[in-house]
């Protein structure tokens, strides 16, 4: 069990390095660095620290921590606007994957590269025909005879053009059920047949990319768990993705600084802001509550994906508030709004979107 001390030394030591880093002009502080800032030597600063595997098991190269320790850290590098990009997919949901799904040899392949920061994971799950709908992927894997063969397209698939591996859910059985006959694959990005192309937004940033993989090879011991098990899996694997701090803090910049402009507000202002918070203190608690489910070793598909409705709802509001107070009145536009509400679309996309979450709880809540 996790101690308040060991929590608050951790924030302590967190808030002592990225304080340092933004004094050394090292980073700035923006919403949704978590997925845009890219910065592998802050990652592997963090990684000599030991701050990433935490949770993982010793044997693992882990600390053997709770989620409720790794949550602290989590927390405080959002707040802080951190460049955690470089190592986040591969510590929040790969790392956990292969740990609990992974064979012996795909355990000592993968989990070193991320614990040191020096692989770079993205996700290989969205597709242009499928969207949010996993279970309708068409990119398919054939068997060889010493692994598998991979065509298809994925697509929204973010930090990919910077990725040394990619988590990949293919179809590798066709069934009537097209939850059944998928399977989890971990690919090396420099694999022959791999094209990268760039998903340029609307403020000129590259982050998203389109993946084609034509006629891939993937090795056999790279199947990450068991062949057509793959649906449980990301099911599974979704809980560490939707229910992390990052669904509700990625605009925490601009709600700061909407905070720090209360004390001169209009009363129903000042309202309108203290609305926020207590949103904010309420999705903390949820995520508090999901952590301590991870540690009795439950896969809290429900909860993570409310967690990731509500907070995706609470981000868009803090936009939308931040619209009304820092923009008109001849004023030059608020640079902080700006990048949020640039970086905003995707938020509604990334671990799902709102009608999929939905279905998603309505099928948990009724299967009860």
């Amino acid at each position: 069990m996790a101690t308040d001390d060991q929590h608050q030394n951790l924030r302590r030591e967190v808030r002592t390095l990225v304080r340092h880093w933004r004094e050394q002009g090292r980073y700035t502080a923006r919403s949704d660095n978590w997925l845009r800032g890219f910065d592998p030597e802050f990652s592997k600063e963090l990684a000599a620290r030991g701050l990433i595997g935490m949770t993982w098991p010793k044997e693992c190269g882990g600390r053997a921590l709770s989620n409720t320790v790794r949550l602290a850290v989590t927390e405080e590098l959002l707040r802080a606007g951190a460049p955690v990009a470089a190592h986040w997919v591969g510590d929040r949901q790969i790392g956990p994957a292969v740990v609990r799904h992974g064979s012996e040899r795909l355990r000592a392949e993968i989990l070193p590269g991320i614990i040191s920061a020096d692989f770079v994971f993205c996700l290989g799950m969205s597709e242009p025909e499928a969207g949010s709908d996993l279970a309708s992927v068409r990119t398919f894997a054939v068997r060889t005879d010493d692994g598998w063969r991979v065509k298809g397209r994925k697509i929204w698939t973010s930090g990919a053009h910077h990725a040394t591996h990619a988590y990949l859910l293919a179809r590798t059985e066709r069934t009537e059920r097209k939850h059944q006959g998928l399977t989890e694959f971990v690919v090396d990005m420099d694999s022959p047949g791999i094209t990268v192309s760039p998903i340029v937004d609307l403020s000129g940033e590259h982050h998203f990319n389109e993946v084609t993989f034509d006629d891939v090879f993937v090795p056999r011991h790279r199947v990450l768990g068991e062949v057509g098990n793959g649906w449980k899996q990301v099911v599974e694997q979704l809980s560490f993705e939707r229910g992390g701090p990052e669904r509700f803090l990625t605009t925490y910049p601009l709600l700061a600084e909407l905070v720090a402009t209360a004390p001169g507000r209009r009363d129903d202002v000042r309202a309108e802001i203290g609305a926020l918070v207590a949103r904010l203190a309420t999705l903390r608690t949820l995520a508090w509550r999901l952590a301590r489910s991870l540690d009795t070793g439950q896969a809290p598909v429900q909860h993570a994906a409310t967690l990731k409705y509500l907070g995706n709802a609470f981000e868009h509001d803090v936009i939308e508030a931040a619209r009304r107070l820092f923009s008109g009145g001849g004023r030059p536009p608020h640079q902080g709004y700006l990048q949020a509400l640039l970086a905003s679309p995707g938020y509604s996309v990334r671990g799902g979107s709102a009608e999929v979450l939905l279905s998603l709880i309505a099928r948990q809540e009724t299967s009860q």
